[in-house]
């Protein structure tokens, strides 16, 4: 999915001051014009920019099917995740990919060097709802040729808890999705009035967005849209769905350790960089649809490409 935020935020992403625990609350975000697809964003924020490696999180739905319509738009320097609880997807790319976007089906995108892309939902389902996430690359990958690939993983119980590892590994169930960090994410299911000790990583940072329900995470009561933060050296996160059942989706990963500007939908290292990425789009894609530049071209989207917006009339600046 694309930032169609016409004002997008300047964001240099740096890892911040610890915390053990946190809760991050959403902001509402409009996505495009009259017929903006209202999203719930939890990363970045000013609090807290990184989780591991996962840099940014929008949560939408449930929506009317119709709802999306993202034309062609860039990506540098990350991979895009897209995770659906109910409805499908057209996604293309300017590296050739053509694929339906389903519920518990993981579409992994590395933009890597450059990228384009669309997404466009299908009448299928009653309702379009679901998660994009953004995972940045690290210095010494994040030029890296772009590609595409799908994984569906296999659910499994864990105490009262369902879970589906669609990254990295946990519980001894690994996805073949290919990463460049180590980051682990899943969606879990618990039924209402059950509890679990969850294992996890003491290396990494973990974040549990709650899709459904109002659980109690390590004894914090955490709200719906909201992510329960937890620092490094935690080995086992308690949960408690209370009266309703809960489905979350658990990401997280080492810390990333780098500085990187995020702007619109490019993550470089630089003010400059993104610059010079945006000069790229506007230059080769919207001006003269060359093919052969960095971003390449999506074949079989009925129409243009998404301008890139005006950059801010100072350098991009750090916000943690």
């Amino acid at each position: 999915m694309s930032n169609l935020e016409k004002d997008p935020a300047e964001v240099l992403l740096a890892e911040p001051g610890r915390s053990s625990f946190e809760i991050l609350e959403p902001r509402d975000v409009p996505l495009g014009g009259p017929r903006a697809l209202p999203v719930r964003r939890t990363l970045p924020q000013r609090g807290r920019s990184l989780i591991g490696a996962w840099c940014f999180v929008d949560h939408y739905g449930p929506v009317a099917t119709n709802s999306m319509t993202v034309p062609p738009h860039p990506h540098t320097g990350l991979q895009t995740v897209s995770w659906l609880f109910s409805g499908e997807i057209e996604h293309r790319d300017s590296v050739g990919s053509h694929a339906i976007i389903r519920p518990g089906e993981l579409n992994l995108m590395t933009a890597g060097s450059g990228i384009q892309h669309s997404e466009v939902s299908l009448p299928i389902a009653s309702s379009l709802h679901g998660a994009q996430l953004w995972i940045a690359l690290p210095d010494g990958s994040r030029n890296h040729a772009p590609f595409f690939e799908s994984f569906v993983p296999e659910p499994f119980d864990h105490g009262d808890a369902t879970l589906r590892v669609f990254l990295g590994s946990l519980l001894g169930h690994e996805s073949t999705a290919r990463t460049f960090t180590r980051v682990v994410g899943a969606q879990l299911d618990l039924p209402a009035g059950a509890s679990i000790e969850l294992p996890v990583d003491a290396a990494f940072e973990h974040g549990i967005l709650i899709d459904a329900g109002a659980p109690t995470v390590d004894g914090h009561l955490v709200a719906r849209n909201e992510i329960a933060f937890f620092c490094t050296g935690r080995d086992t996160i308690a949960i408690s769905s209370g009266t309703e059942p809960l489905r979350a989706l658990l990401i997280g990963g080492e810390p990333l350790g780098e500085q990187i500007v995020m702007w619109w939908n490019f993550i470089g290292r630089t003010h400059d960089e993104i610059v010079e990425f945006r000069r790229l789009w506007e230059s080769e894609v919207i001006a003269d649809a060359n093919e052969d530049g960095r971003f390449g071209r999506v074949r079989g989207y009925a129409g243009g490409a998404l301008p890139a917006p005006e950059l801010p009339n100072v350098r991009l600046k750090p916000r943690r």
